[in-house]
Order: structure tokens, then sequence, then C-alpha cells
């Protein structure tokens, strides 16, 4: 079956499929009408390389020593405007905001060691399959929810591109326009030296008279790259590329957002201010400090100047967001590989931990508590309301109203969406 076709009778079997896309007997029972559904319209994802260590940011317990191999926090923590909830000592622009904001301190998975197979999960919600390429949560909401405004794509990673970040067997319709550096924008889409518009307009030209003499076809794939070349062209206008001047923007607010990192999230918010649905931010791009959120041995020793640029950014992007009414709607989510161990390694660091680590969501409408799930004294194991990574991944669908039951399509397999994940529900309350 092409594609097409699938596409068909994904529509077709839409209302008949409930039971099957993992719903218990009751809820099956009682009907998609009481799905659990937000009212966000976009997704901020920020992504933080290499493994955050939940007790050393939104998950903070007694302080360790690495020297006396005392297991513990790194760092003293600090109480937040949410009674009972604390955070690093270094996340002070946070604290304040954290009613707004709620620490999933209870997520799991079970990748431990391979970096890469833990950003595949913490990407697609799924392990690495030898006979299936899942698409990646931001193409997901991409195929689902298509752009908020027209000529703008839906997807846009400002990182490097990635299989992990694709769309899968959804095919490239619901892939992503890629930058690096705020300060040049996405390089496919800047016109080469020489191309003048007289010039790409005879170019344009050209193309047509090839495609209205070229022989029809019913190839999907084909249809999906004309389709791309086509959007290309739109995107490559001055109405869309003039989002990324971040010169339009008060230079005390470019100094509030900080620091290249902090220019991303500023971007990321012209971004969906301009109708993007779903953006990744990625944190600390090229591993400024040489290691990213990996910090083994010494690479501990700097980890506060991450957590710190942590802070000041998405403070920064709460806050700005909130100014222009846009919070409500715009959910922001902080995810990494997985989370760090409490103990301390022979050169005073941490190793991998995937049995309990914290994303982060902020915004989006939901209510907010500060923090959700609870982890054991020193953050090494979950003592209530765990969160799988498929839970996760269905909070965040259903926080922009996507039907997180529902069964996409490779071919003629049925594939759920979250791998039957179920939301937080207590934060649609």
């Amino acid at each position: 079956m092409t594609s097409s076709a699938s596409f068909n009778r994904r529509d077709f079997l839409a209302a008949g499929t409930a039971a099957g896309c993992g719903l218990t007997l009751a809820n099956a029972a009682i009907g998609a009408d009481m799905l659990t559904k937000g009212k966000s319209e976009h997704v901020i994802s920020i992504w933080l390389g290499g493994g955050m260590g939940q007790i050393d940011t939104f998950d903070p317990k007694r302080k360790g020593d690495p020297k006396k191999k005392l297991a513990g926090s790194y760092y003293d923590s600090i109480e937040t405007a949410v009674p009972g909830v604390r955070v690093c000592e270094h996340l002070p622009q946070l604290a304040p905001l954290m009613d707004r904001v709620t620490a999933v301190r209870s997520v799991h998975h079970e990748v431990i060691d391979e970096h890469a197979a833990a950003t595949n999960r913490m990407h697609t919600g799924r392990p690495v399959s030898g006979t299936i390429a899942y698409p990646s949560l931001g193409s997901i909401i991409a195929h689902e929810r298509g752009a908020a405004g027209d000529g703008v794509p839906p997807y846009v990673l400002i990182g490097y591109p990635n299989v992990t970040r694709g769309p899968g067997f959804l095919g490239t319709r619901d892939s992503y326009l890629y930058l690096t550096d705020t300060s040049q924008g996405p390089a496919g889409l800047a016109r080469p030296d020489g191309i003048t518009p007289n010039r790409q307009s005879r170019r344009e030209d050209f193309l047509s008279v090839l495609k209205r003499n070229a022989d029809p076809t019913t190839d999907q794939r084909l249809l999906d790259y004309d389709a791309a070349i086509e959007q290309s062209l739109k995107l490559s206008g001055p109405e869309f590329m003039q989002v990324f001047d971040l010169d339009r923007e008060p230079a005390d607010l470019r100094n509030r957002y900080g620091g290249e990192f902090g220019q991303r999230c500023l971007l990321s918010r012209r971004l969906i201010e301009r109708g993007v649905r779903f953006i990744e931010v990625s944190h600390n791009l090229n591993f400024l400090n040489g290691i990213g959120w990996d910090v083994h041995n010494e690479g501990i020793l700097n980890q506060h100047k991450l957590i710190q640029e942590l802070d000041t950014a998405v403070a920064t992007l709460i806050t700005d967001l909130k100014a222009k009414r846009m919070l409500d709607k715009t959910l922001i989510v902080i995810t990494t590989e997985f989370g760090r161990p409490p103990e301390f390694d022979s050169g005073g660091g941490r190793g991998h931990q995937g049995t309990a680590f914290s994303c982060v969501l902020a915004g989006g409408g939901l209510s907010h508590c500060g923090a959700w799930g609870e982890t054991d004294d020193v953050a090494k194991k979950i003592v209530s309301s765990p969160v799988s990574v498929p839970d996760f991944f269905a909070t965040i669908c259903a926080a922009v109203g996507i039907d997180y039951h529902k069964n996409l399509y490779a071919g003629d397999r049925p594939v759920p969406i979250t791998d039957m994940g179920q939301p937080i529900a207590e934060l649609f309350a």
C-alpha cells in the first residue's frame, strides 16, 4: 500500500480504532471524547545533549562530597515560588517562576551507556528498531498539526541535522528546516552570491517548464520531494527570512537572553510568532565546555556554567512569552538523554542513570505544580508517580491537542503514536 493509500485508510479508521490504540477497556467504553486535551498551539523543545544531572538541577537532595565519596548533590539548593519545591542554587532566575513550571522528576527508561540510543529514545519515544524508522516527536506534531501560519515550516531545528530528529516513516513532508547559527539563518535558504532576483526568477521558470513536461507520477516520494522544493522556494523569500533578523529585537531584551543559546531561544519565540508549530533548540551546540552535560570526572567542575546559561535563557523566554501573552499557548519542554547517579566517579564526576531523571515542562496552559513525581533521598530511585517516556510524550501531545491514542501507519503497519503512553492527567486539571 502506498503512503497515499495509508493516509486514506487512516482517515477511514480514525473513529473505530480506539481500543486498538492502547486504551484501557474503561477508557474505551467512555470514548474518545474523554481524551485529555490541552490548548497549547506551539512547542519549544530544549535539548540538553550529554545527560543533565537531575540531582544537580531540578531534583536536588542532600549535599554530597566527591572527595569523601559521599553521594548527593554537588551544589546547595534554594527555595522556589512553590512551597516544598527546591532547585539548584544555580537556577535563581527560574526559582521564582516555578509556579509556571513542572519538573517531572520521575521520568525513566532502561538505556544507560549509549548516548545515541538514549538520544533516539528521547526523540522518538521508542527503542531503536532494525525494521522501522520511527518519527521524532517534532515530526509527529508537524504531521498532526501542521504549521500554525501561512508560508512557514511546521518544524524548525536549531541544531545539527540527525536521523533521530527526523520524520522516519512519515516522509519528508514532516521533516525539519534547520540552522546552526542564529547570525546567518538557514544556509539552505540563502541564495548564493551572484544569484540575482532576475536570475532566480529565470531558474524558477525553467523548473516550471520541466515539471509541466515531466510524466505524471503517483510515487509519493517524488510528490513529497516536489512539495519540499516548492516550500523551499517560498521560504527563501524575504517575508519568512526576516524572522531570523534578531537585530529587530530591543538590545536590552537580547542582552537578557544571554549568549548564543539565549539567542536561539529568542529566535524560537520569533518563529512561533510567525506560525512555526514545533522548534527544537540545542543547548551548548558545539560543547563549548568540551563535554556538554556529560560530566564524567573533572567535567563536573564547569557544570555550573551550563546550569547558569540554561537558567538565564529559559527564565527570560518564560517572562518574554508571558509579556507577549503567548506563554499559555506555548509549551516549553526541556529534555536530555538520561540523568546522572548520586555517586561520584573516581575523578569526582558522575556516570549515567536512566532509572530516574528529570524533564521539565513550562507554560502551555498546564496546571503547573513546580514538581511532579518523587525520587528517594539521593534521586536514584522513583518512589511515586513514575512517568515513562511514552507517558511524557503523551503529555506533550495532549497539551497541543493531539490524540495520543491514535495510530500512525508505516505502510499497512499501525504504529501507536506514543507507544501507548498516558498523559499526566493532573497537569490538565
